[in-house]
């Protein structure tokens, strides 16, 4: 891999908002030529606008992950750049509430986008990496791969499944020293996607504390181009899920449930929605969401690191109450 960038050839999905934008402008930044892809293809000019003041070149093409052909269509059109050095497969959506409540096409169609819409990425992207002899192909999972999302049913389904996906094409191109899958697992990040995605809940949609600029994400994401590395996480609040839910699994989804359902019913209503599931959304977006926290990152943290402590304890005093503990 070029450790510069300069004039790398970057597949970007998704670029057309938060993580997205702000990636393709890091690799601007970097000199590298683009070939950015999405849904709304308004918005993925704008992104390519901001991309060329930094004088480089991109290429424009507007792309549903979820069609198979037409992300071909994507290799082949960066392919007239030369060789595809990166592929960073970042599209998402997400559909916020009760499982039973939440329209099954909801539930397919995120699993469509943020399992599918990878695997087809990645069908696209590693035979041409193999004719080449190197790439780098970035898998934008989250937390969610780590943790449990209740009332996000299928995102979480989703995002297991990636990591599980990601760990096994890891493992088919290991006789390829110079192809890379690198994994990215963000924490909560101020982006428009919240308020894009889908609502069935009845209220106002908010991440918890603490939420971290998506800016953050790109930087890890050029980083781990340049020197990969399996697993990249982003958020000091992602290791801590990690490490919660390895210690205690069912107290930590229910101690989400928990908060899930507090905010709920607090906060202000609003109209039930499928947001930009099965259409982009009507509004570029932007990098940022307006989610950054009210509450410092290190408050959240500490919230969450007293959360996952106390469930510790109260799975290692479950674990030694239980009758096959009480027969040794």
């Amino acid at each position: 891999m070029k450790k510069n960038l300069h004039e790398a050839v970057v597949v970007i999905m998704g670029a057309s908002s938060g993580i997205g934008e702000a990636t393709a402008l890091a690799f601007a930044r970097k000199g590298a030529r683009l070939v950015l892809a999405a849904r709304n293809a308004a918005a993925l000019q704008h992104v390519a606008k901001l991309c060329r003041e930094e004088g480089v070149d991109v290429l424009v093409h507007p792309t549903d992950v979820t069609q198979a052909e037409k992300v071909k269509e994507l290799a082949e059109v960066a392919q007239s750049f030369g060789e595809i050095d990166v592929w960073v497969s970042n599209a998402g959506v997400g559909a916020v509430g009760a499982f039973e409540e939440t329209p099954i096409e909801a539930h397919h169609r995120v699993i469509e986008t943020n399992l599918i819409g990878h695997i087809n990425d990645a069908h696209a992207a590693i035979p041409v990496f193999r004719k080449q002899g190197h790439g780098v192909f970035v898998n934008m999972i989250s937390l969610g791969g780590f943790a449990s999302t209740p009332f996000a049913a299928a995102y979480g389904a989703s995002k297991f499944g990636l990591k599980g996906f990601s760990e096994a094409l890891r493992a088919e191109v290991a006789d390829m020293p110079d192809i890379h899958i690198c994994d990215i697992y963000p924490a909560f990040i101020d982006t428009p996607g919240l308020s894009h995605g889908a609502n069935y809940t009845g209220a106002e949609l908010s991440a918890p504390p603490p939420v971290y600029d998506a800016r953050s994400v790109a930087d890890a994401i050029v980083r781990v181009v340049q020197q990969p590395k399996d697993t990249t996480t982003v958020g000091s609040f992602t290791d801590l899920v990690r490490v919660g839910h390895f210690l205690a699994p069912a107290f930590t989804a229910r101690a989400m449930a928990w908060v899930m359902r507090r905010h709920f019913q607090k906060a202000e209503k609003a109209a039930r929605s499928s947001g930009n599931l099965f259409r982009p959304a009507r509004d570029p977006g932007g990098i940022d969401g307006g989610l950054r926290p009210s509450v410092p990152p290190a408050a959240g943290i500490g919230l969450a690191a007293a959360l996952f402590v106390t469930g510790f304890v109260i799975g290692a005093v479950e674990g030694a109450a239980s009758p096959s503990n009480r027969r040794r």
